[in-house]
């Protein structure tokens, strides 16, 4: 299912809205590591906005997601308080954890071993 004209408006808004409330909030920072939105994806009734998170050395992902979850009414109340003029009703925020980058490195080094493989096997 393809994502509407204004749920991808809404998504970029509340994206941007949220970078600057996690950069405000210290949320960006976490367990020795950085935490970033990766992309925020909203349903077709805009109740519901699903953001997911992308954790970048990290130790404990879910710990900081946890961290994350736990203040979410405050982070939707300040969501509310930037876009109050802009949207009619604040979506409820649901975080997920986003792995896109897990998987580049997972396939880099499975790449490299090929590679690796292929060099010894010539000689």
């Amino acid at each position: 299912m393809t994502e509407g004209k204004r749920q991808k408006q809404v998504a970029g808004v509340i994206l941007k809205e949220l970078n600057e409330i996690f950069l405000r909030m210290g949320l960006n920072m976490l367990e020795g590591g950085m935490v970033s939105i990766a992309s925020v994806k909203i349903t077709p009734d805009l109740f519901e906005a699903r953001v997911y998170l992308s954790f970048f050395q990290v130790k404990d992902k879910e710990a900081a997601l946890e961290k994350i979850k736990e203040r979410s009414s405050e982070i939707r109340g300040e969501l509310g308080k930037r876009v109050r003029h802009q949207l009619r009703s604040i979506p409820q925020l649901t975080f997920y954890i986003d792995d896109t980058l897990d998987y580049v490195f997972k396939i880099e080094k499975l790449l490299d071993e090929i590679k690796k493989e292929d060099e010894n096997n010539k000689h």
